[in-house]
């Protein structure tokens, strides 16, 4: 139990005693700086109702938390608040707690309760991942490791949208310029190869629609004309038609892509349970439409057009099928969601990680689906984010255009590399040792570097200042852990023994580490029900700072009593133990030597 917890029932236990009353909730915060204390009750609620002055109700209950809990040692009243000193005692039995805990913090999902389903990712097989992906996968993976660890069965998703004139252009440049090429003889990733055509396909319709122009045509007119543009739409006609030589075509190219990323969500560390194909799901959600018609949901215009008008929430009024039956992005998205609980029905909820701009689209899709009478659409949540962007000329992809997914992870490994050389701290590596030690690091910096910051804002991805071994980074944590790891195995004694209250006197920094180390339980459960993989990041960077300040503040191996010694290699590790754990919801490893 949380020290929050603890300390609110024994004040609640304290009135009760000294006034007879109940009260539900005590507003506790951390005790200011320049105060004696650890944790601070605010009197000023209580004032009212117990018609007292706040020095002799916090004297009152201050007296009453000394003399019959363990937890407080001392205290004192500053206007109309109560500080409490928390006892060594408290925090000496905290650590013997929790110090074999596995799994300290994590909840373990329930078996009886609903599951949540995340989706991420969700890429074209027209062309690679790239810096956006990046974000999107990253922010998706994480929120369903924190759900997961805040006890919450998590089924993680993505829908592929595998279909349509855009995967139609690839398949077409492919057809005309391809020459029977694969991935494996042009030598490059099957995702990659995709890509190329489809930036073939725009070279060459750029070329016709100038063509065009020259023949007296409008832009627009030509657009449209552009003979290849013509075709692809042909090609996207013959594959929902199901032509053969078409869908061997769809069915290979796919194939290769699918391959592709499979090999760049293996490197970046992200994983699914269930993929959705938008080939699948395009013709889903027309019934649940014409449910929606005889329930009053929907309405239909004169031109046969299926609405919703959702004016009175502040809303407009969406389509929802086209006059000619055909469905928009909206059904699609409508089907899909009833579609997921059907195939795992303890789903009572969803997260969508995808960019901001589709903020209006998420909110027309909730509402709509709470119309339709579904419990589990008040359990929907759109994890909006904002773009990535470079400092200019850096990392640019082969194309000119996007940043390449592949090439920014090489090329963090690649300045992991520079800048641990230039540091030389690794003597007596391998070279195998040293190439997986510049991964983690570099993957660690992006990853780091991208989850600090709240999903909603912006982000200027720099590099360089990503691998900085000092400040606000990935390796900078890293780096403490492996400090920590080597202190360990230098530590040749027994260092498992209990250590009693009554066998050290701890210092204000160890008292100020264990307190932290408390927190994180509460702030896994604040971060799942915030979406927010920061909140981790900027609780193990608050974490490794008071780490390091104690390690500079106290001697570790150099004390001079063992048990004092013993505490403080316990402690130690237990501080490893939580950013390991810290780092594993944000999907980043930690080096045991650096």
């Amino acid at each position: 139990m949380a020290l929050s917890q603890i300390l609110t029932s024994k004040i609640q236990e304290a009135l009760q005693a000294l006034f007879g009353i109940t009260v539900n909730t005590i507003e506790l915060q951390a005790t200011r700086r320049e105060f004696e204390g650890d944790i601070t009750m605010v009197l000023f609620p209580l004032l009212k109702q117990l018609k007292s002055n706040p020095a002799e109700l916090g004297s009152k209950i201050g007296e009453y938390l000394t003399q019959h809990t363990e937890i407080a040692e001392k205290f004192n009243v500053v206007s109309g608040f109560l500080n409490i000193v928390i006892s060594d005692a408290y925090y000496i039995s905290l650590l013997n707690d929790i110090k074999g805990e596995e799994n300290f913090g994590f909840t373990v999902p329930s078996t009886s309760g609903k599951a949540v389903m995340v989706e991420y990712a969700s890429p074209n097989t027209n062309k690679p991942l790239h810096l956006g992906h990046v974000r999107n996968v990253l922010l998706g993976y994480s929120v369903a490791q924190i759900l997961q660890a805040a006890g919450q069965k998590v089924y993680k998703t993505q829908v592929i949208n595998d279909r349509g004139i855009h995967i139609c252009k690839s398949m077409l440049a492919y057809e005309k310029f391809g020459k029977g090429e694969t991935p494996e003889t042009a030598g490059i990733k099957g995702d990659k190869l995709v890509g190329h055509y489809y930036v073939e396909f725009d070279k060459a319709y750029k070329q016709q629609v100038e063509e065009l122009k020259g023949k007296d045509l409008t832009e627009e007119e030509a657009k449209k004309q552009a003979p290849i543009l013509q075709e692809a739409q042909e090609m996207l006609r013959k594959w929902e038609a199901g032509d053969a030589a078409v869908v061997t075509l769809w069915e290979k190219m796919n194939g290769w892509v699918y391959k592709g990323f499979d090999e760049t969500y293996k490197n970046i560390g992200v994983d699914f349970d269930k993929n959705y194909y938008e080939s699948n799901t395009y013709l889903l959600g027309k019934d649940v439409v014409e449910q929606g018609l005889k329930q009053g949901v929907f309405y239909k215009k004169e031109d046969g057009s299926v609405w919703i008008d959702l004016t009175d929430e502040g809303l407009d009024e969406k389509l929802v099928l086209r006059s000619d039956g055909t469905s928009v992005y909206i059904t699609q998205d409508i089907g899909t969601a009833i579609q997921r609980v059907k195939d795992f029905p303890d789903v009572g909820g969803m997260v969508y990680t995808v960019g901001n701009e589709q903020d209006y689209h998420f909110k027309v899709l909730f509402l709509i689906l709470k119309k339709l009478g579904y419990s589990w659409a008040e359990n929907l949540y759109h994890l909006s984010y904002g773009m990535v962007d470079l400092p200019s000329g850096k990392m640019k992809s082969r194309e000119g255009t996007v940043v390449d997914a592949d090439d920014l992870m090489d090329e963090m490994v690649v300045t992991a590399t520079r800048i641990s050389e230039e540091l030389g701290k690794l003597e007596g590596y391998s070279v195998e040792d040293k190439a997986r030690l510049y991964n983690i690091i570099g993957l660690g910096a992006l990853k780091y570097y991208i989850l600090k910051v709240d999903p909603k804002k912006r982000i200027l991805f720099n590099p360089e200042e990503s691998v900085d071994f000092a400040g606000n980074t990935g390796p900078f944590i890293q780096y403490t852990y492996a400090r920590i790891q080597s202190l360990l195995r230098r530590a040749d004694f027994d260092y498992t023994v209990q250590i009693s209250a009554t066998d050290v006197s701890l210092h204000e920094k160890e008292k100020e580490l264990l307190k932290i180390i408390a927190q994180f339980p509460e702030v896994i459960q604040s971060a799942a029900q915030n979406h927010s993989p920061a909140q981790i990041a900027n609780y193990t960077y608050e974490l490794v700072k008071e780490y390091n300040s104690f390690y500079q503040s106290v001697s570790v191996l150099g004390a001079e009593v063992m048990k004092e010694k013993i505490f403080r290699v316990q402690l130690s590790k237990k501080v490893g133990e939580t950013i390991k754990a810290a780092f594993s919801l944000l999907g980043i490893g930690v080096p045991e030597r650096m």
